[in-house]
């Protein structure tokens, strides 16, 4: 029987780490139809593989929804080194640079003068709301010593997949995800001087294969210290984000961190004032962390507010548990198109849905990517 139909049907299974067809990525060592029944012979990547449940399914049902197939026979097996390394090599190509200066993918570092002003959570969510718009989206966490994405998006104790020298990013809500707590067992503390901070972060965006993003999220340590600085270097083309409290005490802090990061030639394009205000019952809102600050830290930096996001308990929570607030929004409007009372919508959600809307409908930049001319008299 021609086999082509399973070769077919198979092309449409990916690897749900690498994002590719697995007949793409030559898992697939042979596939042919005899007398109804399929039989496959499937290479993964390493021994251990965790999507192994998965693609050994996904492959499962491609075969047996193929005309004429009764039966799935499937022998598992893993690559070769030599295998291995050709991989990796097809997949990095010949570019030297993921995120070089050529690169289409918009990157943007969201940053912060202080702590506690809910960087990383906003981070999170915007990844996650990103990625529900159909891009393909990629989060470092260079918080290095405070890391709290992977808590925050649910994924602790979920470890990288290496396959040879690379590593294959956790993806967790359609976000391929990145972190130092990932090589951290449980709550060990990292402390690390400026040279090995900077070799870290310039791993996670060598060594660690994001694929072709779209957008990449960088969630930086709050300051203006070596991490700053090595983005500066590494990311001169990158585009940052300020998040603040309306507390101007707060906002003055926060105007170091743009600061150092015009110092590196990088581009402030706007700022995020986070925790505006704690809605009452009677509609009024409670400005627990005062007001005007984004707005004065705009105006001296001579840049927009891109959003304000008021406190919210569910955003807290969702941090808390690993479900980001803006999927709750999601399951609200399906709810909502079937017919169901999908709830209040949370303005924190709806606040942090606008900003995506903003930065995913953003051009890439110009400033340091090569033109694709040269000038001539």
């Amino acid at each position: 029987m021609n086999s082509e139909p399973l070769l077919a049907a198979l092309s449409r299974v990916q690897d749900p780490e690498i994002r590719r067809p697995i007949t793409e990525l030559d898992m697939v060592r042979s596939a042919t139809i005899a007398d109804g029944v399929a039989s496959i012979e499937l290479k993964l990547t390493i021994v251990g593989c965790p999507a192994a449940d998965r693609i050994e399914a996904d492959v499962r049902a491609a075969a047996a929804a193929v005309e004429g197939v009764v039966r799935v026979e499937l022998e598992v097996g893993v690559m070769t080194a030599p295998e291995r390394d050709a991989l990796t090599t097809r997949l990095r190509g010949t570019r030297k640079q993921q995120f070089g200066p050529d690169s289409l993918t918009k990157i943007f570092c969201i940053s912060s003068g202080k702590g506690g002003v809910g960087k990383s959570t906003v981070t999170a969510n915007l990844a996650v709301a990103l990625a529900a718009r159909g891009l393909r989206v990629g989060l470092v966490d260079a918080d290095v010593f405070g890391f709290s994405i992977p808590g925050i998006l649910g994924i602790a104790g979920v470890q990288p997949t290496r396959v040879g020298d690379m590593i294959l990013p956790p993806v967790v809500h359609g976000v391929k995800v990145i972190s130092i707590g990932m090589f951290v067992a449980g709550r060990t503390a990292v402390s690390w001087r400026g040279p090995l901070l900077h070799r870290t972060i310039q791993q996670f965006l060598t060594e660690v294969w994001f694929g072709d993003l779209d957008v990449l999220l960088l969630d930086l340590p709050p300051g203006t210290g070596d991490v700053a600085i090595s983005l500066g270097q590494l990311l001169p083309q990158a585009e940052v984000i300020v998040v603040t409290t309306p507390q101007p005490a707060a906002a003055e802090v926060a105007e170091r961190s743009a600061l150092v990061a015009r110092q590196t030639g990088q581009t402030v394009i706007g700022i995020v004032e986070n925790m505006t205000g704690l809605a009452q019952p009677d509609g009024s809102v409670l400005e627990l962390f005062g007001h005007g600050g984004g707005d004065e830290l705009a105006a001296r930096l001579e840049v927009p507010v891109l959003a304000r996001i008021p406190l919210s308990v569910a955003l807290r929570e969702g941090g808390d548990i690993g479900e980001p607030i803006v999927l709750g929004r999601r399951d609200q409007e399906a709810e909502a198109d079937a017919g169901a009372d999908g709830g209040a919508e949370d303005p924190a959600a709806r606040a942090i849905l606008a900003l995506a809307d903003t930065l995913a409908t953003r051009a890439r930049g110009l400033p340091r990517r090569p033109l694709p001319f040269t000038a001539s008299r």
